[in-house]
Parts: C-alpha cells; structure tokens; sequence
C-alpha cells in the first residue's frame, strides 16, 4: 500500500494535538496561541495515512521574510522516514513563501537534528549560538 503525504494548513482543532507534542518534547512547555500567527492556525501540517507528523508555524511580515517557528513533531510516530518528513515540511513552507512574494526565510533554533535538516536544504547556519528571547508585554 502506497502512503500518503498529505501537506496542509493548520486548523483550529490542530493546537490540542500540537501541544501534547509541545508537552512531551520541551518537558511540559507550550506556546500560547496568542504569540502563534493566525491564533495558532498560521501553519502547516505534514499527515502521513491521516496521521499527523510534524508542524511548523509561518509568520508573514510586511517586508520581504518571513518567519518559520515552533516546528514539532509528533513524538508517537515512530516511522524512520521522520527526518525526511520534517525536511519536506520546510521545503513546502519555503515554497508557499517564495509563491506569496517572500525572498527570504528565517528561522531560530537550538536543536542539533533540525540544524542539520536546514543545512541539507540549503539553508545558511550563524555559527554563533542564538536564543529566542521572548517578553510578554
């Protein structure tokens, strides 16, 4: 039997299942929906045979970039193809930027294996360490 990739827009009902996986993954932390593009449906989802995978959010600005965050997976799935997936994933949502006018893609993150997924789809690295710093006003 074939399996099937499904890449789609988040939904409302989407944000449960993206914060068990922000649960397990980053020892009980989410992200509010009110600091997610789109109150938490500004994204995309990769569903494999009506599974989903992994998720990113996309925030789209007023100039040239935009912004890739907060990509996660589901810690359930098993599958060795995951890293494949979560690349397919940025490569899609590179594509839906660069189809709206964006020239550029940005993104912050710290984990050793997503770094290594962006060098494999040419991506530029900052050799020095960076950090999200955040400040709810």
């Amino acid at each position: 039997m074939e399996k099937e990739l499904v890449f789609r827009p988040l939904e409302k009902e989407d944000y449960g299942t993206i914060c068990k996986w922000w649960k397990w993954w980053w020892k009980g932390k989410v992200m509010e929906k009110d600091i997610l593009p789109d109150d938490g449906k500004g994204g995309f989802v990769i569903e494999k045979n009506d599974q989903p995978v992994v998720c990113g959010f996309l925030y789209l600005t007023n100039s040239k970039t935009s912004f890739l965050g907060w990509v996660v997976s589901n810690p359930k799935y098993k599958q060795k193809d995951r890293k494949e997936i979560i690349k397919l994933l940025i490569h899609n949502m590179e594509e839906f930027s660069r189809e709206l006018g964006y020239e550029y893609i940005i993104t912050v993150c710290s984990n050793k294996h997503l770094i290594d997924m962006h060098k494999d789809l040419d991506w530029t690295v900052n050799k020095q360490p960076s950090y999200e710093i955040i400040k709810k006003l």
